[in-house]
């Protein structure tokens, strides 16, 4: 509880101390474009929240070690996300760092994380595929790839006020719950330590944009994530592989519909910023009109957009913490999952919307 508590208070003081003194540093951290595919801002606005959230966790970590010296683990995680966390950081402050050179940077902190806290991918079970799993190297490589996979869906998801922090905590909640019920306190607070980071950041974030999480914190949040599920599973094995993937879904989901629908439908570069994203297509198609009819500013289209996604997250996750231990229903689940999301995509990109999605 300590821990949570000074997570929560660090990140929510650093953030307040961001917004309070932008006019210090908004020459280097504001986003100041506001012309993009994906920008729906008015003014210019910080871009650094995930250094509050980077404050929240290391707090929270010297609070552990002081109670519990050997604390390595904590200890471990936090050094490995220090490379994930600065790439991204680098590209809020300078806007000119690319996407390979972020996956780059995000690799190694997957590699790291392999390394030093056997966080591998340990079986899919899939015959088969579990045997090249258990092959040297193949594993590791998999590993990899998914970390840095999620670790930059959350940035693709960072669209709107409160989306990739809120999706966040909602998974980190539901990592907890079944870190809880198959006994891991270890799991348990590393959980909540990032949860209640964002959180700290999460009540300025959201409904205004005081503040935005940027590169840095996106990749941040992707990558502790990502490391608590794949350790969690290695640590358990009552725990299905592919609790792993339902219960981060919906930002995996966004990413590959986006590798596809790009690279292979349009025959772009799936690295370049896109501006018919799930999230994007809700504000546009949905809310936007709807706010310009009734002469609602942006923000109060950019704020209902959030909740939409909200309740897509909890529709993977809440079968994921439920049945988390049968592999057959997580797969049927992920099924459906990806069907209802394809059928919804289509037809709001239709110009087919379910009355149900209206608000009003």
């Amino acid at each position: 509880m300590t821990g949570l508590l000074a997570a929560f208070f660090s990140s929510f003081i650093a953030t307040l101390l961001i917004i309070r003194f932008q006019h210090l540093h908004s020459q280097f951290s504001a986003d100041s474009d506001l012309s993009g595919p994906q920008k729906f801002h008015k003014f210019s606005v910080p871009r650094i929240g995930g250094i509050s959230i980077a404050i929240g966790i290391f707090t929270a970590t010297l609070f552990r070690l002081q109670s519990n010296p050997g604390s390595t683990i904590e200890t471990t995680l936090l050094v490995c996300a220090i490379p994930t966390f600065a790439i991204g950081l680098t590209e809020d402050l300078t806007k000119k760092v690319g996407i390979k050179t972020r996956l780059i940077f995000t690799a190694i902190a997957a590699g790291m994380a392999a390394i030093y806290l056997g966080a591998l991918i340990p079986r899919l079970d899939i015959p088969g595929i579990d045997y090249l799993l258990a092959l040297p190297g193949i594993g590791i490589i998999f590993t990899i790839f998914a970390v840095t996979g999620l670790a930059n869906a959350y940035n693709i998801i960072d669209g709107f006020n409160g989306l990739s922090s809120m999706v966040g905590i909602i998974t980190l909640l539901g990592l907890t719950y079944v870190s809880y019920t198959v006994g891991d306190p270890l799991m348990m607070y590393l959980s909540l330590v990032m949860a209640g980071s964002i959180l700290g950041f999460f009540l300025w974030n959201y409904p205004r944009g005081l503040i935005f999480l940027g590169d840095g914190g996106a990749y941040l949040i992707g990558f502790w994530i990502a490391i608590i599920t794949v350790m969690l599973v290695a640590r358990h094995q009552n725990i299905s592989p592919w609790f792993a993937l339902l219960i981060n879904a919906y930002p995996i989901l966004e990413t590959l519909f986006t590798i596809y629908r790009r690279k292979i439908h349009q025959g772009k570069n799936p690295g370049l910023p896109d501006g018919i994203h799930f999230h994007t297509l809700i504000f546009r198609r949905i809310l936007n009109p709807i706010c310009n009819a009734q002469k609602e500013d942006i923000f109060t289209a950019n704020a209902k957009t959030s909740p939409y996604l909200w309740v897509l997250t909890a529709m993977a996750i809440v079968p994921a913490i439920l049945w988390w231990h049968s592999t057959n229903i997580m797969i049927a689940c992920s099924f459906i999952f990806t069907a209802s999301y394809i059928w919804i995509y289509k037809r709001v990109v239709t110009f087919k919307t379910p009355s149900w999605m209206h608000p009003y």
